[in-house]
C-alpha cells in the first residue's frame, strides 16, 4: 500500500488534517494513541476508497459490471472526496475518478444504445410474427400446418424479452386477435365440411341402394349401362367422412362385382354353348359341302334335308361366324335347288319326283313344329314355322310352275 500518511498531518491538539491542492482540511480528530497511528487510521480509510475504485474499474473495463451502475459508484465516491474523513491523494483519486466517470458514461452510453438496438430488433420480431400470425389467419387453409404454425409463432414469442410494455401489449392484441380469427374460420370450415360430408353420405347411400337393387337383374346390357351411370355419379359426389367413405364404397363395389361376376358366368356359359355349336355347325356345312349334287341329285336332297334339321337344331353360334356358315350353307342348298329344278322340269307333275320330295319336305317341317310345340322350346318353335312356312312357299311355287 502506498504511503498516503504523507498526505496528512496531525497537530498537537490532535486534529487531523489531509493535504490537497487547494489547501488543508479538517478530517477528523485522533486522541488514543500516537499521531502516527492517527494518520495510518485515516489513510487505511482513505485505502478502502481507492480499493472500492480499484474493484469499480476493473469490472467496469471487463464488461462484468453495469455501466450505469458503474457511474453512479464512481460519482458517489466522487463527490464525496469533498468532505470524506481520509488521508491520502485526494486529488489523484479525484483525476482517477473524472476519467473513470467519462469511461462509464461512453459504456453507459453503448449499453444504452445496445439495449435500444436490442429492444428494436425483438420490437421488429414480435411484429413480424404479428404479421405472419395475421396473414395466416386471414389467407390460410391448410389447418394443420397453419395451427402447428401459430403454437411456434407463440413459443418464439416467449423467448422475445425487451419490448417496451405498451407496445408488446399493443402487438399481443394483434396476435391474440389473429388466433382467434384463424381459430373462428376453421372451425366455420370443419362444421361446413362435416355438413357436405352429411350429404354425401346421403346421395351415397342412395346410389349403394340403387346398385344392391341392380345386383340380381338378368338385363345384362341395360343393367351394366345403369351401373356405369351410377358410377359417374358416384365420382361426381363429394367424399363422405373418411370411415363411412370406405363402408359406402365396398357396399357399392360389391353390387357392382355381383352383378358383373354373374353376367361374366352367364356369358362364358352362353360363349362356350356357342363354340360348341360354332363346332357342330362346321362339321354339318363340311358335310354338306361334299354331297354329290350332281351324281346324286335325290340323295344329296335327301341328306341336305336332314343336315339342315340337324342345323336348326345345333343352336347359335358366335355372330362373327354366324353369317359366313349361313351363306355357304344357303349356296349348297341353292346348288342342290338349281339340280332338282333342271330335273323336275323335264316329268310331268305326277311323277315328278321333286315335288313328292318337297311335299315330304313339308311333312316333316309340319312334324317338327308339332315336336317343338309339344316340348315348349319357344325357340325352336319359332324356327320350325319359319322353316315350315318357306317350304310351303316353294312347293306352292313348284306346283303352280308345274
Amino acid at each position: 500500500m502506498s504511503d498516503w500518511t504523507a498526505f496528512g498531518r496531525v497537530d498537537a491538539d490532535g486534529t487531523v488534517y489531509v493535504k490537497t491542492s487547494e489547501g488543508e482540511r479538517v478530517v477528523g480528530s485522533w486522541q488514543a494513541g500516537a499521531p502516527e497511528e492517527g494518520l495510518a487510521h485515516f489513510a487505511r480509510r482513505f485505502a478502502d476508497l481507492v480499493t472500492e475504485v480499484d474493484l469499480t474499474e476493473a469490472r467496469l473495463n471487463s464488461g462484468a459490471a453495469d455501466a450505469g451502475g458503474s457511474l453512479s459508484t464512481v460519482r458517489r465516491i466522487r463527490a464525496s472526496l469533498a468532505e470524506a474523513h481520509v488521508v491520502g491523494d485526494i486529488d489523484a483519486l479525484a483525476a482517477r475518478l473524472d476519467k473513470l466517470a467519462v469511461l462509464a458514461e461512453e459504456k453507459a452510453g453503448e449499453a444504452r444504445a445496445a439495449r435500444e438496438a436490442a429492444r428494436g430488433e425483438a420490437l421488429a420480431r414480435k411484429t413480424a410474427l404479428v404479421e405472419e400470425a395475421e396473414k395466416l389467419a386471414a389467407e390460410s387453409t391448410g389447418w394443420k400446418t397453419a395451427g402447428d404454425r401459430l403454437k411456434e409463432i407463440l413459443d418464439e414469442w416467449k423467448t422475445i424479452r425487451g419490448v417496451d410494455k405498451k407496445a408488446d401489449g399493443e402487438l399481443w392484441k394483434r396476435f391474440a386477435a389473429a388466433r382467434d380469427g384463424f381459430t373462428r374460420r376453421r372451425g366455420a370450415h370443419f362444421a361446413s365440411l362435416d355438413q357436405q360430408r352429411k350429404q354425401a353420405h346421403t346421395v351415397k347411400e342412395e346410389l349403394v341402394a340403387e346398385a344392391e337393387k341392380l345386383s340380381d337383374s338378368t338385363d345384362w346390357a341395360a343393367t351394366a349401362n345403369q351401373l356405369k351411370e351410377l358410377m359417374n355419379q358416384w365420382k361426381a359426389a363429394p367424399r363422405a367422412s373418411k370411415e363411412s367413405e370406405q363402408k359406402l364404397w365396398e357396399r357399392f363395389r360389391a353390387a357392382q362385382d355381383a352383378f358383373f361376376s354373374r353376367r361374366s358366368e352367364v356369358f362364358s356359359a352362353r360363349d362356350n354353348e356357342q363354340r360348341a355349336n360354332l363346332e357342330r355347325k362346321q362339321a354339318l356345312l363340311a358335310e354338306a359341302e361334299a354331297l354329290d349334287v350332281d351324281g346324286d341329285p335325290k340323295g344329296a336332297q335327301a341328306k341336305l334335308r336332314d343336315i339342315q334339321a340337324q342345323w336348326h337344331e345345333a343352336g347359335r353360334v358366335p355372330r362373327e361366324a354366324a353369317a359366313g356358315l349361313e351363306r355357304r350353307l344357303r349356296a349348297v342348298d341353292d346348288k342342290v335347288r338349281e339340280v332338282m329344278d333342271s330335273a323336275w322340269r323335264r316329268t310331268t307333275k305326277e311323277d315328278n319326283p321333286l315335288l313328292a320330295q318337297m311335299r315330304a319336305q313339308v311333312a316333316e317341317a309340319e312334324e317338327r313344329l308339332a315336336r317343338a310345340q309339344a316340348a315348349g322350346d319357344a325357340r325352336r318353335v319359332r324356327e320350325a314355322e319359319q322353316a315350315l312356312a318357306s317350304k310351303r312357299q316353294f312347293l306352292q311355287l313348284a306346283e303352280q310352275a308345274g
